[in-house]
């Protein structure tokens, strides 16, 4: 087994696009991603699942149908399971998710917006 330390620097290095999660570990059932955010996400929900937003550089809105939490680098905040939200982003934001693997970004609303799933960096 190999023990070598990720780091998040190095991996969001690798990839440029927004929105587009890349899985960096996993832990039991649970995927551990980096995405690059900005604009403006679609609403959606994950009907089954929590999903955790960790802001490493920025800032990022989650706006909710009545109301809207703000994270700046250093923050966190997890998502209910089935609470329809639409991140955004004024500017690049870096963020790490925290949820179970095979979910999808755009949960049931697909769209443009969707990424490929379990692309790893």
């Amino acid at each position: 087994m190999k023990f070598d330390a990720i780091n998040f620097k190095d991996k969001l290095a690798k990839f440029s696009e927004h929105w587009s999660p890349r899985v960096i570990a996993e832990m039991n059932d649970y995927q551990f991603k980096l995405a690059k955010l900005q604009g403006e996400f679609v609403w959606h929900d994950h009907k089954d699942t929590d999903e955790t937003f960790i802001v490493l550089e920025g800032q990022l809105a989650i706006e909710f149908e009545d109301g809207r939490v703000e994270l700046s680098a250093g923050e966190m905040f997890v998502v209910p399971r089935g609470l329809s939200h639409r991140p955004v982003a004024k500017e690049e934001c870096k963020v790490m998710l925290i949820e179970p693997r095979g979910v999808v970004n755009t949960g049931e609303s697909g769209g443009e917006m969707t990424a490929e799933n379990d692309v790893w960096v």
